[in-house]
């Protein structure tokens, strides 16, 4: 009997250890701080995932993955906004989210039953170009947490295109499209 009730106490904080919930801070994000170049833009957009799923997991919603399609789709909207100097969510040739998801992917094929898109946009030079500082401003804004914090979406594809859709000098400059989806087969 002895034998048990010195085993008793440290099985008992383990099962206690259990059911205590986890931290609400979140994991380090690395390369979060990294400010974006042509170099580094796989480490910078590996970050940006890991800060909204960050987001979301401490909220108890499900993570994001990443996905290829509205990658593609996020990434040239970015280079197309800097490279025209433009910044909104309908292009100066009348694309939205909708016609560039439709038009470029299958992610909406026709064995599609329901669907949800989000879209984030944001820019930054010097340091506001770091993953972080996007992430932070995006929270910082009622429509870009929704579209975070959507616990519907389940996709994610993160665009980051070097430079800015304004003239920021000879500062380092990156634009954000973050493309959230969800979508249902038949």
């Amino acid at each position: 009997m002895p034998r048990i009730t010195k085993l008793l106490p440290p099985a008992l904080l383990a099962c206690l250890a259990l059911t205590v919930p986890a931290s609400a801070a979140a994991a380090p994000c690395a390369n979060d701080a990294l400010i974006p170049n042509a170099a580094n833009l796989a480490s910078v957009k590996k970050a940006t995932l890991c800060l909204l799923n960050n987001e979301r997991t401490s909220r108890g919603l499900a993570r994001l993955s990443a996905n290829g399609q509205l990658g593609k789709v996020a990434t040239s909207y970015s280079a197309n906004m800097v490279r025209h100097e433009f910044f909104d969510h309908v292009s100066p040739t009348g694309s939205t989210l909708n016609t560039r998801v439709r038009g470029a992917t299958s992610y909406l094929r026709s064995s599609v039953r329901s669907w949800a898109l989000g879209e984030n946009l944001a820019w930054g030079s010097g340091v506001r170009a770091t993953p972080k500082q996007i992430h932070r401003s995006w929270m910082n804004s009622p429509a870009h947490r929704h579209n975070i914090l959507d616990r519907r979406f389940r996709h994610v594809g993160i665009g980051i295109a070097t430079g800015a859709p304004a003239d920021v000098g000879s500062q380092p400059a990156a634009t954000y499209t973050t493309n959230f989806g969800v979508r249902v087969l038949r």
